[in-house]
């Protein structure tokens, strides 16, 4: 009996969709690794350049979807308003439907209980798919949508993949962009360490310092290593991390640490230009490259195979950058602030290391960072 995964990407197979676009989702993550052997799939950074390109293959001739999480969603309105439903382009929409059925990450509920009233304010149909029995409507949808150019939606429930039997490991993506030889590279660093073992090595410079980090499980790691009142637990809204540090340090004389991550920056890369020009002389961005989206399954990023984060720092007007990965290195790297943001990228080895959630309310640990920015501010 085939998965609910193979079900799926088969019905897919038979309505023409022949250009599949993806972001990752854990509820998800085997669906993607396996849509690899039956479609040509391009991995994004962001949904909205999703729609963008899935526009552009429609104009070609091609019949797109894409996959993404409802907590994407609002990144990518204004495109499907503008865009797809103007000139009226095919896309078919599979989101993953966090927030709903047995979610264990509280900031995915907002999301998930606005979805339906999103797309309805938004006009766009949509079909809740909970069981396997509710394919049917993705197989009767799905041909209106590439012959009359319009846009649809299927929420896709996590209890959909309940009992699967489908466990594919995800594969290194091909980018269809590489540095040329020629390309003048940052100084090599190899990674020596995992993410855990980063944070673990940084324990010393972000003592009693103020730390913005990364959502997912950078968070929890940073929790387990070091739990402080001056620590900013991002639980959500992925790629704000860097700007969230960027205000905080716009407000404060104290030294601003800001923990990013590849997946992250290549979500909102745009973002690096802006703290270029506003120059913050007491922020320092630690970008930890494990060239994969940790928190959904490993998947890889382009850092791994043609994008240098250092390079790309640099590029967007960063005066101030390193690129290290041993101990010593990171906190010699990170010791000095010089006068204007400091971008540190730090290569590291893929890998989670299970680090339990964080047991703090959101709301406390908000409390706890203004009263700690606050003092003598």
């Amino acid at each position: 009996m085939q998965s609910a995964e193979e079900d799926l990407l088969s019905i897919l197979k038979d309505a023409g969709v022949d250009f599949l676009a993806t972001l990752p989702c854990d509820r998800v993550k085997n669906l993607i690794a396996l849509s690899d052997s039956m479609f040509q799939r391009l991995p994004l950074t962001r949904e909205e350049e999703g729609v963008g390109i899935c526009a552009g293959a429609a104009l070609g001739g091609r019949r797109p979807a894409m996959i993404i999480q409802n907590s994407g969603f609002g990144n990518m309105v204004n495109a499907l308003l503008s865009l797809t439903q103007f000139y009226e382009l095919p896309l078919a929409l599979f989101i993953s439907h966090r927030g709903i059925y047995k979610e264990g990450i509280a900031a995915q509920v907002p999301m998930g209980r606005a979805m339906e009233g999103l797309l309805k304010g938004a006009g766009i149909d949509y079909d809740e798919v909970n069981t396997r029995e509710d394919f049917h409507s993705i197989r009767e949808a799905l041909p209106r949508i590439f012959n009359e150019g319009r846009i649809h939606a299927f929420l896709l429930s996590p209890a959909l993949w309940e009992g699967s039997s489908a466990t594919f490991a995800a594969a290194p993506a091909s980018c269809v962009c590489h540095v040329a030889p020629s390309c003048p590279q940052s100084s090599p660093a190899a990674s020596t360490l995992t993410r855990y073992g980063v944070i673990r090595a940084l324990k010393p410079l972000l003592r009693n310092q103020v730390v913005i980090c990364n959502l997912g499980v950078p968070a929890k790691e940073l929790h387990e290593l070091l739990p402080q009142p001056s620590n900013f637990y991002m639980l959500g809204s992925m790629g704000m991390v860097t700007p969230i540090g960027l205000g905080v340090a716009l407000t404060t004389r104290k030294r601003v640490f800001v923990i990013d991550g590849d997946g992250s920056l290549l979500m909102n890369p745009g973002t690096l230009a802006t703290v270029s020009l506003a120059a913050p002389e007491n922020l320092t961005l630690l970008a930890i490259d494990n060239a994969s989206y940790g928190s959904t399954g490993n998947q890889p990023t382009c850092t791994r195979t043609c994008v240098d984060l250092e390079l790309l720092a640099r590029g967007l007007g960063f005066a101030h950058t390193a690129k290290v990965s041993t101990p010593e290195d990171i906190l010699a790297a990170c010791t000095e602030q010089p006068k204007g943001p400091l971008f540190v990228h730090i290569p590291a080895m893929p890998g989670n290391s299970g680090a339990s959630n964080i047991p703090t309310d959101r709301l406390e640990t908000k409390r706890r960072f203004q009263t700690f920015l606050s003092a003598n501010s």
